[in-house]
């Protein structure tokens, strides 16, 4: 494991499977119960907070989705994402 990963957390969540956080990098990278994986970038550590959210997925959908760049793992040629809606 590199420095300043933490470790990858199991989420109950319907939506959420997992979740990596790498504060050094500020990239956070999630595994939804689709099997799908995506890594956003430039995150900050308060977005880890998702961690104790009583809802994973609607935590996501307020403060992450759209609005941070991300990349489809899933994929193995998936081009980078720009956020749509940065706040």
């Amino acid at each position: 494991m590199r420095r300043g990963f933490m470790q990858r957390v199991s989420l109950e969540s319907r939506t959420l499977a997992s979740a990596l956080y790498d504060p050094d990098r500020l990239q956070l990278e999630l595994q939804f119960r689709s099997g799908k994986r995506y890594l956003y970038f430039q995150v900050p550590r308060f977005c880890y907070e998702l961690l104790r959210a009583p809802s994973k997925g609607g935590y996501f959908n307020r403060t992450i989705r759209n609005r941070f760049a991300f990349q489809d793992l899933s994929k193995s040629s998936a081009p980078i994402v720009l956020a749509s809606n940065q706040n």
